[in-house]
């Protein structure tokens, strides 16, 4: 005997469910990085003792956050999620500046504007490894110039080096110039309204305060 059965409405919470199960079972994407051996990264002599005693690259790194440039890896994620622990010194501990602030670069180029963040990278060096032989503290003081970077100069130290290469604009030259002119306007105006300053209590005085008069009838 057949019987048919009501049809049931296939909810949104059905379809969210339905979604989540995909996801869950979907197989996450094979690691496809590949790094070069010590031996044949053609920066090492593959007779020398380095290629024994150092650790190879994908025995190192497959474990971090992939990146698809560079050598592969998102630095900052690695750091966040604890993934890796940087030493802030070889032989003693070293108590470092610390200094959040975003700095708006290229102000007058024609590619988008950059935003510094002082955060990612304090993260990781001290300001003395910065400022002031690659960058003058203050701001407009140091001429950034994209010739000197691709010459492995003031960001090029870093960038194509260990850092994400210079081959990725976006990730620097990230912010539209339209929001950073209002930014620096808000700023502007933030630096000119007056410090609200907390009233002082009176001074002590030892003048006593005249006693009020009364009032009567004169005689």
């Amino acid at each position: 005997m057949f019987v048919r059965l009501p049809c049931v409405p296939f909810t949104r919470f059905a379809k969210c469910l339905l979604v989540l199960m995909l996801v869950v079972a979907r197989p996450s994407p094979a690691d496809e990085r590949i790094w070069a051996p010590i031996a044949k990264d053609g920066l090492r002599d593959p007779n020398g003792p380095a290629v024994k005693v150092l650790q190879q690259p994908a025995d190192a790194l497959t474990p971090l956050s992939p990146d698809t440039a560079g050598n592969q890896v998102r630095w900052v994620r690695a750091l966040k999620e604890g993934q890796i622990n940087p030493r802030a010194s070889l032989r003693q501990p070293l108590v470092s500046e610390k200094y959040d602030k975003d700095v708006l670069l290229n102000l007058n180029g024609g590619m988008p504007v950059v935003r510094f963040p002082h955060s990612i990278h304090n993260e990781w060096l001290d300001c003395s490894n910065c400022h002031d032989h690659l960058f003058k503290k203050q701001r407009g003081a140091s001429k950034i110039s994209m010739f000197l970077i691709l010459q492995g100069e003031q960001c090029g130290v870093c960038h194509g080096a260990v850092a994400f290469p210079l081959t990725e604009c976006a990730r620097c030259h990230s912010v539209k110039r339209t929001d950073a002119m209002a930014e620096l306007e808000r700023e502007e105006a933030a630096k000119a309204l007056p410090s609200a300053a907390p009233l002082s209590p009176p001074a002590p005085t030892n003048e006593r305060a005249p006693s009020p008069k009364k009032e009567g009838k004169g005689k």
